[in-house]
């Protein structure tokens, strides 16, 4: 019997392969993209340590003994290799034409082949470009301009580092009544020798470069400076350097709780025995006299207070306040990244 209806025929059989097919290939294709776009992120973060380590060894090797171009290049090579994975980076630049500044530019290079692209993972089947990225970085090496440390002021009579020492003679610097007086740099007399300084927290004093901090008559110290006395005391028994960043003040005025000083910058100081009242034993008075004090000029007995140590060039990655630049360079500097 004929049928009345013709049999419905299926019109969109193997659609759902092609569909199936093509978003396999929009998958595939981001994912290979995903890929080697993570590549080149993950290639310009090792770039941008070595040009950041590299500028910052740069800085710290030039500033403290000076450094040729070739020198520079050399450090700065060495270290952008050594934080690329595969132990392989350009050094473009490394721009010494700013005093106390260092640019490093770092871009990509195959530790493998030598080829100065990324490696294409997948991307290469959808015929794109190789990739090339770059990273750079800017250190500089400036005096503080502000500090929180230790109490204590230290005249700039008793300052002898000059620009192209590594470290001055040792000498005794005592508490200030018992110095003589010497002229600042503005031509005006000041009291030798150091002062103590009104403490922000205790046995710490907080100050700024180029700005007047009041003084203190040290009596109150004692008590609060004992770990840090015994911290110094640990580290000159274990052979170590006891460094201390001190401000330095070229004016003085006044007396006692009333006394002013007008910081001119900051120095470091290794220092090397001390005696300061409430004790003749450790830790408030130690290394103070022979047979660790060779000359006898430096010793400091009886009713002499003082510190016994040399002035010393030093840089520090450490940040000891705020930003650089305002006091005057007395050998101590800041290293750090500015771009």
């Amino acid at each position: 019997m004929w049928r009345l209806t013709q049999p419905k025929t299926d019109n969109q059989r193997g659609a759902a392969g092609v569909t199936v097919a093509v978003t396999m290939l929009v998958l595939i294709g981001a994912g290979a993209m995903a890929v080697d776009v993570g590549q080149i992120y993950s290639e310009r973060a090792q770039l941008q340590n070595g040009a950041d380590a590299g500028a910052i060894a740069v800085v710290q090797a030039c500033y403290k003994t000076g450094c040729s171009q070739a020198e520079a290049d050399s450090i700065a090579a060495t270290l952008a290799d050594a934080n690329a994975n595969d132990a392989g980076s350009n050094v473009l630049e490394v721009d010494l034409s700013v005093p106390n500044q260092v640019t490093v530019r770092t871009s990509t290079r195959n530790g493998a082949t030598g080829a100065g692209f990324l490696t294409q993972m997948f991307s290469s089947a959808l015929n794109t470009t190789p990739a090339t990225v770059g990273a750079y970085a800017v250190a500089t090496a400036e005096p503080p301009s502000s500090g929180s440390a230790f109490p204590l002021a230290l005249s700039e009579c008793q300052y002898d580092l000059s620009e192209g020492e590594l470290e001055g003679e040792v000498q005794l610097v005592r508490y200030k009544p018992g110095m003589d007086d010497c002229t600042s740099t503005s031509g005006h007399v000041i009291p030798g020798g150091f002062g103590w300084l009104d403490q922000s927290n205790p046995c710490v004093a907080t100050t700024d470069a180029d700005a007047i901090v009041s003084s203190d008559t040290g009596a109150d110290y004692a008590a609060e400076c004992d770990a840090i006395l015994n911290s110094w005391i640990a580290e000159i028994n274990s052979g170590g350097q006891a460094l201390a960043t001190f401000p330095v003040y070229d004016e003085a005025g006044g007396s006692g709780t009333g006394g002013w000083f007008h910081i001119r910058g900051y120095a470091t100081f290794d220092i090397q025995g001390w005696k300061f009242g409430g004790g003749s034993n450790a830790p408030r008075s130690f290394h103070n006299k022979a047979p660790y004090v060779t000359d006898p000029a430096d010793a400091c007995t009886g009713s002499c207070l003082g510190i016994i140590g040399q002035f010393i060039r030093y840089e520090s990655i450490e940040t000891y306040g705020g930003g650089g630049g305002v006091g005057d360079d007395m050998g101590t500097v800041e290293i750090r990244l500015i771009d």
